[in-house]
């Protein structure tokens, strides 16, 4: 069970990843330019935490699932096959992040369980950078 939330998780990230850059290079509209660089940032800070994830889940001695198939199966985040406005990119990054963070904290509260302590403490510092996304994705979406 560890693990296959430990996969989730990563899954989700990677998910997550790359739905951000999709947007990052084809968000439009009048303010192109703070989107751009905003998803921009967005996708390299999760993109850069990707290996480390890994890397987390190979020292638990599991092999980290790579794969778009198996990705697919274990994200809780739809794929994006068309190209939406602006506002709707935003609250679909933003009702993923939260995906996201709950399956953080899950895989959080079993590291924590099983004392994995670098891997809580990795997990903890996820969470926290998805919740300050998630609290930028807010604030572009007030008053929407």
């Amino acid at each position: 069970e560890f693990r296959r939330v430990l996969f989730r998780s990563l899954a989700n990230s990677f998910a997550f990843y790359l739905k951000t850059a999709n947007y990052h290079w084809n968000v439009e509209g009048p303010n192109f330019p703070q989107y751009h660089s905003f998803l921009g940032d967005m996708y390299v800070e999760v993109y850069d935490s990707i290996d480390s994830f890994a890397e987390n889940i190979r020292k638990l001695g599991a092999y980290t699932p790579g794969s778009f198939t198996r990705f697919s199966e274990l994200s809780d985040i739809q794929d994006e096959l068309k190209i939406p406005t602006a506002d709707v990119m935003m609250a679909r990054l933003l009702e993923d992040n939260a995906r996201v963070i709950d399956s953080i904290e899950i895989a959080y509260e079993l590291a924590e369980r099983e004392h994995q302590h670098g891997l809580s403490n990795f997990l903890a510092e996820r969470q926290d950078a998805h919740k300050k996304h998630g609290w930028i994705l807010t604030s572009i979406l007030k008053n929407k």
